[in-house]
């Protein structure tokens, strides 16, 4: 057995949903809406299958799936990129990520991750041999310092693995931020990954800037973006990924050899979705925002101290003014006596864990969160 993935314990993820479903629980710890998502773009898979082409379509994509990207990043973000050699389809953000630090990293390179992180990121990293350098952020703001990213860069990085906006903290990392990781990339020759999935689930009149668009980081940039995320359509595992040339030729080596394709039906729907009006785009933001908005009410009505939420399906609570210390302890004792699930934050860190936040997940109809609020309610204080 590989000792990387054979000594990875059970997950919290994986517990919390298993007592989610033993107990009958409002489920607001795995990250996904209720609602179906967009009807038309559903139909438009339907069809595609129906009536379009169900063999190996081309490994780099669907030319009209590519293109359609390449129009619809151009609008959203300012990036121009060739349809033909800069984006790839792939089975989903994950695919992507992994796909590119088998690609980019050699055994013995160092890989500065930030955390909290999403969960996949560490295991991925040290399979591919790389040496991980964290970078801790802390709430209420989890920003980036200089000299947090002085100590961990070295001549010896790699790559950074970056995620904006930031699962599971909900925040978003503004200009300053972005220019900061950008000169250290350039000082060190660090390539950057950037998990981007959330670029559209963004709050508050905020627009998202990507990293590939930042002086001198065309060249050394690998921007990932996810249809599962862009129409609520986390089942469909369809990534995109944007790369200068130089560097897609080698991530496309992996992706031939992890997955090779992705469903046609569903690539062709994605194409059509990518060309939605912005008012598709600006009403499921302001759909989202409703219920952050709705969820966080509730939840300081309760007593509970709100994190800022500025993207992402999630919402964040300091659990420290409720005299709690320990988060993990905090989440097993709200679902089973409870019946709430919630996620402790500290499982998204390496070291220095922060014990003291709870992660919920408010993409849920009125009607669950309203139930969940309402057992929330009877929670009795330690």
């Amino acid at each position: 057995m590989n000792p990387i993935l054979s000594a990875l314990p059970t997950t919290v993820f994986e517990v919390m949903s298993q007592l989610a479903r033993e107990t009958g629980a409002v489920n607001l710890g795995q990250g996904f809406p209720d609602d179906p998502g967009p009807l038309d773009v559903r139909r438009k898979a339907a069809e595609a299958v129906v009536d379009g082409w169900n063999q190996y379509p081309p490994m780099m994509g669907l030319p009209e799936l590519r293109e359609a990207a390449a129009k619809h990043y151009k609008h959203w973000q300012g990036l121009d990129l060739d349809p033909n050699s800069e984006i790839m389809v792939t089975s989903g953000a994950t695919e992507a990520i992994a796909g590119a630090l088998m690609a980019l990293i050699t055994p013995g390179d160092e890989v500065v991750l930030f955390e909290p992180m999403y969960d996949a990121y560490l295991p991925l990293v040290r399979r591919a041999g790389g040496i991980p350098k964290f970078v801790t952020l802390t709430p209420p703001h989890f920003g980036l310092t200089e000299e947090a990213l002085a100590r961990a860069f070295s001549p010896k990085t790699k790559v950074v693995l970056f995620n904006n906006p930031l699962n599971p903290t909900a925040t978003i990392f503004g200009k300053a931020d972005l220019d900061l990781l950008a000169d250290f990339c350039v000082r060190h020759d660090a390539i950057a990954i950037c998990d981007e999935v959330w670029e559209h689930v963004v709050f508050d009149g905020h627009r998202h800037a990507s990293v590939l668009g930042r002086p001198d980081m065309r060249e050394r940039t690998v921007k990932i973006s996810s249809a599962g995320k862009i129409f609520s359509l986390t089942g469909w595992k369809v990534g995109l990924v944007m790369a200068a040339p130089a560097i897609m030729r080698v991530l496309s080596k992996a992706h031939q050899f992890l997955t090779f394709t992705t469903p046609p039906n569903l690539q062709a729907a994605v194409a059509f979705g990518l060309g939605k009006e912005d008012g598709y785009y600006e009403g499921m933001r302001a759909d989202f925002q409703r219920s952050r908005d709705r969820f966080a009410a509730g939840l300081r009505d309760l007593g509970f101290a709100v994190l800022p939420s500025a993207g992402t399906y999630f919402l964040n609570v300091d659990i420290a003014p409720l005299g709690e210390s320990d988060d993990v302890d905090f989440c097993r004792r709200l679902v089973t006596e409870n019946g709430v699930a919630a996620i402790p934050v500290s499982a998204f860190y390496a070291e220095g864990a922060v014990k003291n936040v709870v992660r919920f997940c408010f993409a849920k109809r009125d009607a669950t969160l309203d139930a969940a609020l309402e057992r929330l309610a009877a929670r009795r204080p330690r």
